[in-house]
């Protein structure tokens, strides 16, 4: 059928967009997307949530997943059946012992990125260069997390391994750059009021952990900023759950009325239960970088949405409206809240986290309202640190 959409130059100010191909229905599927690299959040991944160190797929049961978000081993779930972990097919690196989902899945990681990261027996050892960075990054980077500095390391560890080290730089270099002050901007918004000294501190364990020739200009102040500012303005977000799966999975179950109520009322008592426990943290979270999907302009009223239904890295854009081909595709960064906020809020959110003026028919239709926020929108100002996470985390 060929792709639906391609990514094309709008200008020097907006860099690209996606456009659609042809004529796209609501509710259609646009575009599934494969990440050039992803990887797990730390703290995520140190709290035991677990995940395919390589597609993030999550790997606890639905069950499983059920007991340790609660902090209770003995509840059991109806329909275990509708659970899709497959634990026959995980494997391990021999070597190191990270686990994914299946011999695929290592098979990928190893020739990709693997190989130059794999600790070996020194998995355990805080004195290893990739621990150590690890280890700062953890203590600079607090959830909610909305990055990783891993992410960094298997794009170097990508280049490193390639036998064509020219296209894979080629393929990191498509993601949208900015300018030396916004990079800075970017960098000093996932770092906070200490930046500098801890992006030289990052930069010289990085450097201890993974300096390649062929490269060096991501290890110098200025490259290794951009490359900072570069995984900071267009990681997305990833989300996986065993638990969401199975409650879908039960969602389409056909059922006789009294069970169906019965099924609905358990899932719902489960949700609140585990948000008293784990509050909003239910799912595996990483993040990646995709080619397509960073194209993807910004709108206050979408027409299309991310999201992750295979619980794992691929990320499926799906249409919210009717799309015209030759339309441009655009998502939110924003999350509902957000978006139902004043032109006013919406733009400062935007502005800190992601370094533009929005100019959508929304913002464009309310161009003459005051810019103030209003009281209750104040209060809520706090909040917005966590913007690019709650909309990044698409929920699964």
């Amino acid at each position: 059928a060929g792709a639906a959409a391609e990514a094309r130059f709008i200008s020097s100010a907006k860099g690209k967009g996606l456009f659609a191909t042809r004529s796209i229905r609501k509710g259609d599927t646009i575009v599934v997307e494969r990440p050039v690299v992803a990887s797990q959040f730390l703290w995520n991944a140190l709290y035991n949530y677990r995940a395919c160190d390589h597609c993030l797929r999550a790997l606890e049961t639905a069950e499983e997943n059920a007991q340790r978000l609660l902090g209770r081993s003995s509840q059991v779930l109806p329909h275990p059946e509708q659970c899709s972990i497959r634990k026959d097919l995980h494997q391990q690196c021999p070597q190191c012992q990270v686990t994914y989902c299946s011999a695929e899945c290592r098979q990928s990681a190893w020739e990709q990125y693997h190989q130059v990261l794999c600790l070996g027996p020194s998995r355990e050892d805080p004195t290893h260069p990739l621990n150590k960075l690890q280890e700062a990054w953890r203590n600079m980077h607090y959830p909610p997390e909305t990055s990783s500095i891993m992410l960094m390391a298997r794009m170097v560890a990508t280049v490193k391994q390639a036998k064509d080290k020219d296209w894979w730089i080629k393929v990191f270099s498509q993601f949208c750059s900015k300018t030396a002050n916004e990079e800075e901007e970017i960098v000093h918004k996932l770092l906070g009021d200490k930046f500098k000294g801890q992006l030289e501190l990052l930069r010289l364990l990085f450097t201890e952990a993974l300096y390649d020739e062929h490269l060096s200009r991501w290890f110098t102040p200025e490259g290794f900023q951009s490359l900072f500012a570069l995984v900071g303005t267009n990681g997305q977000g990833i989300g996986t759950s065993s638990l969401s799966q199975w409650v879908h999975a039960c969602d389409a179950l056909d059922l006789p009325m009294p069970q169906r109520e019965q099924l609905d009322a358990f899932i719902d008592q489960l949700y609140k239960d585990i948000e008293k426990e784990s509050g909003e943290f239910l799912n595996c979270e990483g993040s990646g970088l995709y080619v397509l999907q960073s194209c993807c302009n910004h709108s206050c009223i979408p027409n299309a949405e991310t999201s992750f239904p295979d619980n794992n890295f691929l990320l499926h854009l799906t249409a919210l409206e009717d799309i015209e081909e030759g339309e441009e595709i655009c998502i939110s960064y924003l999350d509902c809240c957000q978006r139902d906020r004043s032109r006013h809020s919406r733009h400062k959110i935007l502005r800190e986290n992601y370094l533009f003026t929005c100019s959508c028919p929304k913002c464009l239709a309310q161009a003459d309202d005051a810019d103030v926020t209003s009281d209750e929108e104040e209060e809520g100002e706090g909040e917005t640190d966590d913007a690019e996470l709650e909309d990044e985390m698409t929920d699964v």
